[in-house]
């Protein structure tokens, strides 16, 4: 399986100059942990919940004072369309980080895969789990 079979192909960018506040609330309103900064063609990082909590909070910053550029994660850490989950995991692991955009070509942003998402899917595809829901189905059925 490919990372363009799970990655999530809508993916909202937020400028360099926005205010924290403002990435909290479209943060919130998306129901996501992170907005990638910059533009699909010229991806500048990336801003987590995380980086929010320790480089703005925890430092008794006001968040409607710093801007996205101040806190974000640099650089954005990718990996491409084609890889397999297998290689995207080893990426996460290496950087110590739990998103990646997704690229294709010259390095445009076409996507977004998250440690959730491959879990989800690792999961679902486990012989194993599978095999423990058909029991607990026919446990409960009887």
């Amino acid at each position: 399986m490919k990372i363009q079979d799970v990655m999530n192909r809508h993916v909202e960018f937020a400028g360099a100059d926005e205010l924290v506040t403002e990435l909290a609330v479209t943060m919130g309103d998306l129901d996501v942990g992170s907005l990638p900064i910059g533009t699909p063609e010229d991806p500048k990082g990336v801003v987590t919940d995380r980086d929010i909590l320790y480089r703005v909070v925890a430092r008794g910053l006001d968040a409607s004072q710093v801007r996205a550029r101040d806190v974000m994660s640099s650089p954005l850490i990718s990996c491409r369309a084609d890889d397999s989950l297998q290689a995207a995991m080893d990426l996460m692991t290496a950087h110590r980080v739990r998103r990646l955009a997704v690229t294709q070509g010259g390095g445009t942003v076409v996507g977004w895969v998250t440690l959730a998402d491959l879990s989800r899917v690792l999961l679902l595809d486990s012989q194993t789990l599978q095999a423990g829901l058909r029991e607990i189905t026919r446990e409960s059925a009887g």
